[in-house]
Parts: C-alpha cells; sequence; structure tokens
C-alpha cells in the first residue's frame, strides 16, 4: 500500500486526534458489512466508557481471540452507520505486505482510556 504522503501539519493538529486505548469486550461476526469485519465493543474506562467499532480485521483475528486484547482508537470522530450498525470509534491498525489490517496495541498492559501522546 503506497498511499501519499499528507501534508506537513502542526502540533496543534495532532492535538485534535483523541487516540485511546481501550479493551475489546465483546466481538462478532459482522455479515451485513460490505467487506469483511467484526462488530467490536471496546471499554475505554470510566470517562469514555464502552464504544462500538465495526473493524475490517477478519484476516488475522478471530472473534474469540479478541476478547480481552488491547488495541488502540481515535474516539472523537462523529459516528459512523455502517448497515444496521453504528460504529462510534476507529480502530487503529497497520496494513501487512498484503494490505491487511494488523491492530497496533500497547506493548504492556495499560490502563483503559489512556491517551496517546
Amino acid at each position: 500500500m503506497n498511499a501519499e504522503r499528507p501534508a506537513p501539519i502542526v502540533f496543534d493538529d495532532f492535538l485534535k486526534v483523541d487516540v485511546r486505548v481501550g479493551t475489546i469486550v465483546a466481538a462478532e461476526p459482522f455479515p451485513q458489512a460490505r467487506k469483511a469485519a467484526f462488530k467490536l465493543k471496546i471499554d475505554f474506562g470510566p470517562e469514555i466508557g464502552v464504544k462500538n467499532s465495526s473493524a475490517q480485521i477478519t484476516k488475522h483475528y478471530a472473534p474469540e481471540t479478541l476478547v480481552g486484547r488491547q488495541v488502540a482508537a481515535v474516539v472523537n470522530l462523529p459516528p459512523r452507520q455502517i448497515g444496521p450498525f453504528m460504529s462510534q470509534v476507529l480502530t487503529l491498525g497497520f496494513p501487512d505486505a498484503a494490505g491487511e489490517v494488523v491492530l497496533i496495541a500497547p506493548s504492556q498492559p495499560v490502563p483503559n482510556g489512556g491517551r496517546l501522546f
């Protein structure tokens, strides 16, 4: 995946993107999605709560292996309707060599709701 690099931003632009860590508490197939995806419920701690996310991560993960895993997500984007499901956060990952999503996560457990800096 060779996307063009975005234009440079100032630090204040970076601060506008609220990336938090959360723990997946539920994961299930999402057969109504146009591209293969899972419906996730992610716990971001008491300040943010549990949020929904539709994630196209079916190539490397199974629902039963996702529960209990910590992930990073953008929590301040507007909710997005995906078929019958309202996705409230954008779960983050990087493309592997084939362009399939590999989740990003802290290398050690951290409290849910922690903000990326």
